[in-house]
């Protein structure tokens, strides 16, 4: 069975390519990061934000283990905070961003992104991406603050214009407390 976050990796791959730009706005453990430091090779770059400092911990251990810590910028600050790293020059530069919204599987669960924050940081990342750019957003919906946040974001995607974002959701019928992934691709 395909998960979720295999599905956002299959879309991202489908349009990362070495030399791009991309953004993990909730490193984590480090996965997304990897995967997109794979993506774009030595000559491109990923910036990685998390608010927690274990996270961008884990994460720079795992980069090094995999030999891409180089083409990796990574932030302890909030995904809100993103802009506010990422050189202007790279403003419609960027191919592709992450999200996996919650808490630190393996840290305090009582730290998570919220929705103003997580509607903030999409917002600006919808503004920066590339034409044919795309942002993947993993929206779980289990914890406290969970399905407001999911609420939030899914109310943000569906006010955007159809003839510059399509906006894909699966499930497209998600059951009660299941983890939902947004697609957002950028046609123009």
């Amino acid at each position: 069975m395909t998960t979720l976050t295999q599905l956002a990796h299959d879309a991202v791959s489908r349009i990362l390519q070495p030399g791009d730009i991309a953004i993990d706005c909730t490193a984590g453990n480090g996965w997304d990061t990897l995967f997109l430091a794979h993506a774009v090779g030595q000559t491109g770059h990923v910036y990685a934000f998390d608010i927690q400092s274990t996270a961008i911990d884990s994460t720079d251990r795992l980069l090094k283990q995999h030999a891409v810590r180089s083409c990796v910028t990574l932030e302890n600050r909030s995904h809100a905070e993103w802009m506010e790293r990422v050189p202007l020059e790279h403003r419609s530069r960027i191919r592709a961003a992450m999200m996996n919204l919650g808490y630190l599987p393996t840290g305090d669960k009582s730290i998570t992104t919220e929705a103003a924050s997580t509607i903030a940081a999409i917002q600006s990342l919808l503004d920066w991406l590339q034409p044919s750019g795309l942002l993947s957003i993993l929206a779980y919906t289990g914890h406290p603050g969970g399905q407001e946040e999911t609420d939030s974001v899914r109310e943000l995607l569906a006010k955007l214009d159809s003839k510059i974002f399509m906006v894909t959701q699966v499930p497209e019928q998600p059951t009660s407390r299941a983890p939902i992934l947004f697609i957002v691709r950028i046609l123009s």
